[in-house]
């Protein structure tokens, strides 16, 4: 359950004993006591009480329209307007603030349809660079709480405090506290916290009361929370699964409970037996600090399906850019690029190169996928592409040996380091590459 305001204490199985308090935090000063309506010390409302408040040390932590934000406090003009964060009519929504989901708009919607819903609403093109310098100063706070941190994306990871409580002289929800205020005072942005016994519950928890929240499910209440939810609360349950459990008669955790592990399993594959566990809260994942970027991918979504083929070479760039932007923002490179296609009837291609040695650069990237696009057979018109790196390696190896079949290759590069250098100090649209207009 959430952090809730009242006197007492929960037992192992659940019943609140009024004879005890129940620990507390202040959110705004971080001061911990027994249970109130405010902060003894400050006054504050803003406060977190849960029985279980000071043995638990699983969390998720989520930045609150992470790039919305950063636009916000970066132009003081947008602070009170409805924000979204995408791409021009044909592109999508990267995120929406909070002010734009009140009218109904998402991420991931395409952009015609979010201005319609909010036709009010400032559209302001991604500025990765800008992103990943405030993801950097987070994740090192992070790394002064706990090693054990496994990034999810830019604006999430879970962290686990198990062990800390003696260095820090505090419990992990109070350092958890301390960090999202940390967060506000010195960066300017929020996040919500969420609090478990597990990963499959912290990262429930901390939707729970967006934004900035912190939500707390203890051990001792984790059958009761689950069972009436709906399964698409489980991560990983998509539109296609939930219709396929709908169809076993399966809509809610409670339904799920009734079916026995072997039947699930025999229903449902591997799928069925993780349904079976997190039905129950059952998750022993670690967080595993250590989980390795895969591949880079960026990918749009048409409005409507095209075989222009300047738009989708305009397009082709722009990918590679943003793919480009990204593995350079994490310090990597690819040495398989990937493209991506698919057709107006939903048919997906899929065609992969090798390069001689790993890039981050556009051009490369750019061109290898250009190759590809050019060899793929029918030109019809398309409602999806995307491009990719993969088998990554450090930047110190990246393009090393060029291209000896295009002398012209390290002068482009050359080029593009130059235009990076520009754009760092005056904004991406310091320098605009003719093809990104198409």
């Amino acid at each position: 359950m959430q952090g809730v305001e009242v006197c007492g204490r929960w037992t192992a199985t659940g019943a609140l004993r009024h004879d005890q308090a129940m620990p507390a935090l202040c959110r705004d000063c971080l001061t911990t006591f027994d249970a109130g309506t405010r902060c003894p010390a400050c006054r504050s409302p803003r406060v977190l009480a849960h029985a279980e408040l000071t043995q638990l040390s699983i969390a998720h932590m989520d930045c609150d329209a992470f790039y919305a934000s950063v636009e916000k406090r970066d132009n003081p003009d947008l602070r009170d307007k409805p924000v979204i964060v995408g791409g021009g009519t044909r592109g999508v929504v990267s995120t929406a603030c909070y002010l734009a989901r009140i009218s109904g708009v998402r991420s991931a919607m395409p952009m015609f349809q979010a201005l319609k819903l909010c036709p009010e609403a400032v559209v302001v093109k991604p500025r990765m660079a800008v992103y990943v310098q405030a993801s950097r100063a987070i994740r090192a706070m992070m790394e002064e709480l706990t090693p054990a941190i496994e990034p999810l994306s830019l604006d999430e990871a879970f962290l686990d405090l198990t062990g800390t409580a003696r260095l820090h002289g505090a419990p992990p929800a109070v350092m958890l506290a301390r960090l999202v205020k940390r967060m506000q005072d010195e960066l300017g942005l929020s996040g919500s916290i969420g609090l478990s016994h597990n990963k499959f519950l912290a990262k429930i928890a901390s939707d729970l009361d967006k934004p900035r929240g912190f939500s707390v499910i203890g051990r001792a209440e984790t059958e009761a929370f689950l069972r009436p939810k709906p399964v698409r609360i489980i991560w990983g349950v998509g539109t296609a699964t939930q219709a396929a459990l709908e169809s076993a008669g399966i809509r809610t955790i409670s339904d799920l409970l009734r079916w026995d592990r072997v039947d699930l399993s025999a229903r449902f594959g591997s799928m069925g037996d993780r349904l079976w566990h997190l039905a129950r809260g059952l998750d022993t994942r670690r967080v595993l600090r250590d989980e390795r970027v895969k591949s880079i991918s960026k990918e749009t979504t048409f409005f409507e399906d095209t075989g222009d083929a300047d738009l989708l070479d305009g397009h082709l760039w722009r990918l590679a850019e943003q793919v480009a932007d990204r593995a350079k923002a994490k310090g990597l490179a690819g040495k398989t690029v990937t493209l991506k296609l698919k057709r107006a009837d939903f048919q997906l291609i899929s065609r992969r190169h090798t390069l001689s040695d790993p890039t981050q650069l556009t051009d490369r990237i750019y061109r290898a996928a250009r190759v590809l696009f050019d060899h793929v057979g029918d030109k019809a018109a398309f409602r999806l592409i995307g491009v990719g790196i993969s088998d990554l390696a450090p930047e110190d190896q990246a393009d090393l040996s060029g291209d000896l079949l295009d002398p012209d290759a390290k002068k482009r590069a050359a080029a593009e380091r130059a235009t990076d250098a520009i754009r760092a100090r005056f904004g991406r649209e310091a320098i605009i590459k003719g093809r990104a207009l198409r």
